[in-house]
């Protein structure tokens, strides 16, 4: 075991400091101190880690495909900016992981609703997941919350973000193989950077629907814009979100069917057949390797809502993101009064009503 120095200790001390009174009430017991030491360990190696991608960049460290995606990062950055994104101290450093995910995500849902728990958090309020730097401390316990009747789910994540309350890095994890990894990586510069300029407590459904929609769009304007020979980038970027788009068609399909299912008059045992039927179809039909199930069926709503009404948003704001963000502002102020979690479609309408400023 290595010590840990006394600058660590006191961060990590801080970091339990912020998270321990809330943490003790949504996770509960033992869990609740796993978490927080995982937590607090898993972002100190974040904060402490990685070297400065303009020395990396202009040194000649890496490998030449490395290096050339890390160089793009300060202009989607600008990019960013120019239309309407916050600007952070996000983004300066390059941190290689020895693992394939910066977090292992965890759902858990209602087996005969969608209906996800959510846990409490400092600051961000209630989310409907959670994240595991350590992908056996995930798993355990997502196999506690399934012993205990609930569907689950565990993904692995390439990106975190702590919504500008410390300076994020670049992670390998975010470079992706293939020739979509400039619109990859330009996506989830853009996304993160979305959720350090819009976000609302208790909104997990709205901020992460913004934020998918915002960094999707934002990142093929950004494969236009870039210099140099990026045709074969953005015809790659376009073609990977079409695959994703079909496979989110049907996985929303089956949400659909399966919700009907569940407001029947159908007996629990009935309903708990059908769903087993319908799921499993599926999930052969796509060739899924994760469980199909309420936990995992529902992300695609968290992430995905809203996207008829996000476009016809920035539509009526003239194809301008910066407008868009300074009407999301109406929505922040609705959402806020709304039930958590609301439909990010519903929160949105008020305001695709009014006259885009």
């Amino acid at each position: 075991m290595t010590s840990t120095s006394p600058v660590a200790r006191s961060h990590l001390a801080a970091l339990a400091r912020v998270l321990a009174p809330v943490l003790a009430l949504s996770l509960g017991g033992c869990a609740s101190l796993e978490y927080l030491s995982q937590a607090a360990a898993g972002q100190w190696q974040l904060n402490r880690g990685g070297k400065s991608i303009d020395q990396l960049v202009e040194g000649g460290y890496l490998d030449a495909r490395t290096r050339e995606l890390l160089s793009q990062v300060p202009r989607i950055k600008a990019f960013g900016e120019a239309n309407g994104l916050r600007h952070t101290d996000n983004y300066t450093r390059y941190l290689w992981l020895a693992r394939p995910a910066v977090v292992w995500v965890v759902t858990v849902c209602d087996p005969l609703a969608f209906k996800p728990v959510a846990w409490r958090f400092p600051i961000v309020g209630s989310i409907t997941y959670t994240g595991w730097f350590k992908e056996l401390a995930a798993r355990a316990y997502a196999d506690e919350q399934a012993r205990a009747g609930w569907d689950v789910d565990v993904r692995p994540s390439p990106a975190y973000s702590t919504l500008g309350w410390f300076h994020d890095p670049i992670l390998s994890t975010m470079i992706e193989e293939g020739d979509e990894a400039l619109g990859d990586l330009a996506d989830v510069v853009l996304h993160e950077t979305l959720h350090a300029t819009f976000f609302v407590p208790d909104q997990s459904t709205l901020n992460e629907s913004v934020a998918s929609f915002v960094g999707e769009e934002l990142a093929v304007r950004y494969l236009d814009a870039a210099p140099g020979p990026n045709a074969r980038a953005k015809s790659a970027f376009l073609a990977a979100g079409a695959r994703r788009d079909a496979r989110a068609t049907k996985l929303r399909a089956a949400y659909a069917e399966l919700e009907r299912l569940y407001a029947s008059t159908a007996s629990p045992e009935a309903k708990r057949s059908e769903k087993a039927r319908i799921t499993r179809a599926l999930r052969l039909e796509l060739s899924l390797r994760r469980p199909l199930n309420n936990a995992s069926l529902i992300q695609y709503e968290t992430y995905g809502s809203g996207r008829a009404e996000l476009r016809a948003l920035l539509a009526g704001c003239g194809g301008s993101f910066p407008r868009m963000l300074v009407a999301l502002e109406k929505v922040r102020a609705i959402a806020r009064r709304a039930p958590a979690h609301s439909d990010p479609a519903v929160l949105l309408r008020p305001v695709l009503a009014e006259r885009c400023e």
